[in-house]
């Protein structure tokens, strides 16, 4: 009688109660060494390069993600002998796996960091024009007085800059934030405004359009428009200018990458708009740049970290020499969100910093970010 009344009082405890003690088990019974072999997987969906990845034979990394996916009880992922896939639950560990290891991993060069001094490692995600423009001159320098320190640069699109720096797989994104975004209160993150990037029109040097000095945005409305990807940090700035114009544009193609736009244009298949930082990545050749005017658009790049995720010591110092080596004086006091000063008045140059408040950022000492 004893043993029926308490199996009935375990078989009726709360169902938010076993929930919780399901996930608490989920969570304590997964190791490490799982999820580490889960992400290489996640990221490779090929299993031999994820056990060279994690310098393992193949079915020891086998056995390692069945263990998880039985600990788990679900499967990760979906796979024969052509192909493997993420299951829905394995797309709802991912982000989840990638954060607690890289973590994990960030803590530990935190650790070296401190008993070593000057050591550590620091992750940047950086729209494409910037890395291959303004970044590898500074990560240079300041490679060579930090000969401890190592940095990854990862070129990726507006969205995923702000994604990385987000999940915390980047701690600095270099980008522009959405319009009206840099000004929220409720922004999740900090922005450091450092250079203006004008946009320019950009169509075929055999257009009548090249030789012209300069083009207004109604130009839109006579030739057919490539846009720009819904990821890229362009799209929402040229659409805002449509719609204050009330220019009613349907573009006739959509391109995600600068330097398949630029060809369609070279081809004359039409005409589109470019960052001017963005030349670094094309082959200028049959193209023509012109400035558009009424109004002159700029975004704003400026160095993303993530409110209430601290820095490590690297990544402080490096946002400080980056910083100072384009101008930008840091103060003490609380960083101010940037202003959303998208529209720059016609002669602005591109280095032009006189309309970027600086008196009231963060000292680089206190960028941790509380």
């Amino acid at each position: 009688m004893t043993q029926r009344a308490a199996t009935t009082r375990e078989t009726t405890r709360p169902p938010g109660a076993q929930r919780e003690r399901k996930t608490q088990t989920m969570r304590t019974q997964l190791t490490i060494q799982e999820l580490e072999a889960f992400v290489a997987v996640a990221e490779t969906l090929n299993f031999r390069a994820a056990a060279a990845r994690c310098c393992v034979s193949q079915p020891a990394l086998s056995h390692t993600i069945a263990s998880a996916e039985a600990k788990l009880g679900t499967r990760l992922f979906d796979r024969n002998t052509r192909r493997v896939e993420l299951t829905s639950s394995g797309r709802e560990l991912l982000p989840i796996a990638r954060r607690i290891v890289f973590e994990l991993r960030d803590s530990l060069s935190d650790l070296s960091e401190f008993v070593a001094g000057r050591k550590g490692r620091f992750a940047i995600a950086s729209l494409p024009a910037l890395a291959a423009s303004i970044l590898p001159r500074p990560m240079h320098a300041f490679l060579q007085s930090h000969p401890g320190v190592s940095i990854a640069l990862q070129s990726v699109s507006a969205a995923d800059v702000l994604n990385m720096v987000l999940e915390g797989t980047a701690h600095i994104g270099v980008s522009s934030l959405p319009p009206g975004d840099a000004g929220a209160a409720d922004s999740p993150f900090h922005f450091i405004p450092f250079i203006e990037d004008k946009l320019v029109l950009i169509c075929a040097e055999h257009d009548e359009l090249a030789r012209r000095a300069s083009v207004s945005w109604e130009v839109f409305t006579e030739r057919p428009t490539i846009a720009n990807g819904p990821a890229s940090s362009l799209r929402p700035l040229v659409d805002r200018v449509f719609a204050d114009k009330r220019l009613a544009i349907e573009p006739r193609y959509e391109s995600m990458n600068l330097s398949v736009t630029a060809g369609m244009v070279a081809a004359g298949l039409g005409i589109s708009v470019l960052p001017t930082l963005g030349r670094h990545l094309i082959n200028p050749e049959g193209l023509a740049f012109l400035p558009l005017v009424d109004p002159v658009v700029s975004r704003n790049i400026g160095v993303i970290t993530r409110k209430g995720r601290s820095l490590t010591g690297p990544a402080r110092a490096f946002i400080q020499a980056f910083l100072a080596d384009h101008g930008v004086a840091l103060g003490a006091g609380e960083p101010q969100p940037a202003p959303p000063a998208y529209f720059s008045p016609p002669g602005n140059d591109l280095m032009n910093l006189s309309t970027l408040s600086t008196s009231s950022l963060k000292n680089a000492e206190n960028l941790s970010m509380p």
